[in-house]
């Protein structure tokens, strides 16, 4: 029997998949649990217009962090903080820090999961971040973390 998976099942394929199953296996279990429908021509069509339109956003997705890595390549991100009397930071910057100001600074909307910081900041300095866009998309950026002589 052939069924279109609707959703991801162990051991069979990935949401959207044609497969063939036993008989039993795919009226008894997959269908009843939503996890597929049969594979006839109106839904076999509607699977392969589905399969296009979601290439086709994945493909604008990679654009666009083609595009949003390129502009945050350029950029220098600038962070005053207060420093104790042994110059240590009070605190370690974090991605969420490094995300805020590239925001105020540039304008550029990077998710704060999507940033790493190769090393620990815990002094003032010049770091190297890196913001994962896309699976096959990173960008690295500078990291400036400055006294602020408040």
């Amino acid at each position: 029997m052939k069924v279109i998976l609707l959703s991801d099942v162990k051991n069979l394929g990935k949401k959207g998949d044609i497969v063939e199953t036993a008989e039993g296996y795919g009226r008894n279990y997959l269908i009843p649990r939503k996890l597929a429908k049969e594979a006839n021509t109106m839904n076999m069509n509607q699977a392969l217009q589905d399969k296009k339109v979601a290439e086709h956003r994945a493909a604008q997705r990679k654009d666009e962090a083609v595009m949003l890595a390129a502009q945050v390549e350029k950029v220098t991100v600038k962070l005053k903080l207060k420093v104790g009397a042994n110059g240590k930071l009070f605190g370690a910057v974090t991605s969420k820090d490094v995300a805020e100001a590239l925001i105020k600074q540039t304008g550029l909307e990077v998710d704060r999961r999507k940033i790493e910081l190769n090393d620990t900041v815990k002094l003032p300095g010049s770091y190297t971040a890196v913001a994962k866009l896309h699976p096959e998309i990173s960008a690295k950026f500078n990291v400036i973390v400055e006294t602020d002589e408040n």
